[in-house]
């Protein structure tokens, strides 16, 4: 079995949402995450485009989208692309 990278964007629920803490709740929450960075929508909004490392299991990258979708804050996370690594 291999190791995965699955890129998420995720949606704050609003721009008053606090980034650098949702940005550590995600990392504590999903130990998968191995990096977050900031991406500018429009109007003040920014997603955060997160990367994990996941075996290839079926059902991994699902397991964290849906952890991080959890996570209070976060409107929606949604799986960009899964590539090997």
């Amino acid at each position: 079995m291999g190791t995965v990278a699955v890129i998420l964007k995720v949606m704050p629920e609003s721009p008053d949402v606090d980034l650098v803490k949702l940005k550590d709740r995600i990392k504590n929450e999903v130990p998968a995450v191995r990096d977050i960075r900031e991406e500018p929508i429009g109007f003040g909004l920014k997603a955060l485009i997160v990367a994990a490392l996941v075996n290839d299991a079926a059902g991994e990258s699902d397991a964290v989208e849906a952890a991080i979708q959890k996570i209070p804050g976060v409107e929606r996370a949604e799986i960009t692309e899964v590539t090997l690594t």
